[in-house]
């Protein structure tokens, strides 16, 4: 049987990270930074395309502490999309 809970994608451009952690700072369970001093996504059903743009599923309770660290993200690299409906929330 199918969740029927919401559905959200994380997604994460890594090539336009500055290192602020501020995503680090709202979220730690889901962000940690690098050697390279740039935020790196955790989860267990992290994808990547062409290994600069991450994306993590996540469902209705996990939201607000997601947008929580998009919106504090001082470069707007991570941004929040309705997987049904395909709108992007930030």
């Amino acid at each position: 049987m199918e969740d029927k809970k919401n559905k959200y994608i994380v997604q994460y451009d890594r090539i336009g990270c500055i290192g602020a952690a501020a995503c680090v700072a709202a979220l730690q369970e889901a962000w940690e930074m690098d050697e390279e001093g740039k935020a790196i996504l955790k989860g267990e059903n992290v994808k990547t395309k062409d290994n600069e743009i991450f994306e993590l599923e996540i469902i209705e309770e996990e939201l607000e502490g997601h947008m929580e660290a998009a919106k504090a993200c001082p470069v707007v690299v991570i941004h929040i999309i309705n997987k049904e409906t395909g709108e992007k929330l930030i």
